[in-house]
């Protein structure tokens, strides 16, 4: 009978608990990521992979119910493109902080929209003209759900777009410096402290 209470208490407990998520949090994800351009451009008869599995690890304050700054580091993956013997490879990571409007819909569920900066770094691999290197800073943008389990453990679904990742003499498209969107889509796991 103790056991029965203490568990309904807990269950209307939960609610409330859900409404004071202040504090420090930490998680990860993993997903699906598309860089737009990387196939624009290829010649007829090429292969190209312009999508690849992502993953990101973050930390984060929330400030209130409606406000978060977060920051992590995510790996947006790996693009290939070959035509005959000719291959051409991208891999990219990039660090990022950004703020989180949230908007509560129900007691442990809730939308959110980010915005923040990015520095992200393009590896680019090909056995016909060498190997680049390229940093470059931008917008990162999202939107997506949050549901809060317990008041420590959550899950959510985002998308996010990195916005005019590449440049320099990183091609990470058709052609010396052109820049590509990558967009990834995700669903991670938090823990709040």
């Amino acid at each position: 009978m103790k056991t029965a209470l203490a568990v309904i208490a807990w269950l209307v407990a939960l609610p409330a608990a859900a409404q004071t998520l202040n504090g420090f949090y930490a998680g990860a994800s993993v997903g699906q990521s598309e860089a737009k351009s990387w196939c624009s451009g290829i010649d007829i008869g090429a292969s190209c992979d312009d999508t690849s599995t992502a993953w990101k690890v973050f930390g984060g304050y929330q400030i209130n119910r409606y406000f978060a700054a977060e920051a992590g580091y995510a790996r947006l993956g790996k693009f290939t493109a070959s035509l005959g013997p000719a291959s051409d490879e991208a891999k990219v990571t990039a660090w990022e902080a950004a703020a989180l409007g949230i908007a509560p819909l129900a007691d442990r569920l809730s939308a959110f929209g980010r915005l923040g900066l990015y520095r992200a770094t393009v590896k680019e691999t090909t056995n016909f003209a060498g190997n680049f290197d390229n940093d470059n800073n931008d917008l990162t943008f999202g939107a997506g759900l949050a549901y809060q389990f317990t008041a420590h453990f959550g899950l959510r679904g985002e998308w996010q777009r990195y916005r005019n990742v590449g440049g320099g003499d990183v091609a990470l498209g058709a052609g010396e410096g052109q820049k590509s969107n990558v967009d990834v889509f995700s669903i991670g796991a938090l823990w709040r402290f």
